[in-house]
């Protein structure tokens, strides 16, 4: 992928962000766009941060170590790690990104605060939700989820700020929809709940449903393909 094309795909990602949008009446600020740079040369990130990009989602723990170290001159980049996360991994994730979509289990989050260091302040928590409750995916129940939002809330170094899904794939708008607004709705229940809580993020939506996903209050889009092309194997 040239420099042009690659800005060329970054600004129409923006503008197809900015036309949903505008066609769910909301403000053209309500929501970011989340590059997702898995698998994806750290040469590819340089040029979308030349291009004004500043947020990259990571799904891989040793990918995104190798990645912050060749990019460390870059400044005001921000980490997402938006993959699984197993045990043995979390002090890494802990210590060098800003933010974790993957918190599906009360362990995960323990651990997370644990090893966050003091002085880079509260890790920003996303809970992940099994939205479409598929025995393949991770992801805690909509049943569970109000415990495991009252235990994150109560660790010291981390900061709840909201859910993450990745629904079933759906054949038409309506379907993509539904599992959207499911998790609006936990969302809202648990601001109801914990009034306290800076509860203001649903990470949902990627390349094929963003439209769906802004139409029921998507405040971060995640976006791989519609960016950098369609993504190799590891």
């Amino acid at each position: 992928m040239t420099d042009l094309v690659l800005c060329e795909s970054l600004a129409a990602a923006r503008a197809r962000l900015s036309e949903a949008l505008v066609a769910a009446g909301r403000p053209a600020d309500d929501a970011r766009l989340l590059a997702v740079s898995k698998t994806k040369p750290a040469a590819l990130i340089r040029e979308a941060w030349q291009a004004g990009q500043r947020e990259f989602g990571e799904n891989y723990v040793q990918e995104t170590l190798d990645k912050q170290a060749e990019l460390a001159d870059l400044p005001g980049i921000v980490w997402h790690f938006i993959g699984p996360l197993q045990s043995n991994k979390t002090r890494d994730v802990a210590e060098h990104c800003a933010w974790v979509h993957s918190v599906d289990r009360e362990k995960i989050a323990r651990r997370l605060s644990d090893q966050r260091p003091e002085d880079r302040g509260p890790l920003e928590i996303c809970l992940q939700v099994n939205i479409s409750d598929e025995a393949s995916k991770s992801g805690v129940s909509l049943d569970e989820l109000p415990a495991l939002a009252e235990a994150v809330l109560a660790m010291p170094r981390l900061r709840l700020r909201g859910l993450m899904a990745i629904p079933a794939p759906a054949a038409t708008a309506a379907e993509q929809r539904a599992p959207f607004a499911r998790l609006r709705e936990a969302l809202k229940g648990l601001q109801e709940r914990f009034p306290e809580a800076p509860l203001d993020t649903l990470s949902m939506g990627m390349s094929g449903d963003l439209e769906a996903a802004v139409a029921e209050g998507a405040t971060l889009v995640r976006l791989g393909t519609a960016i950098f092309g369609e993504r190799h194997t590891r």
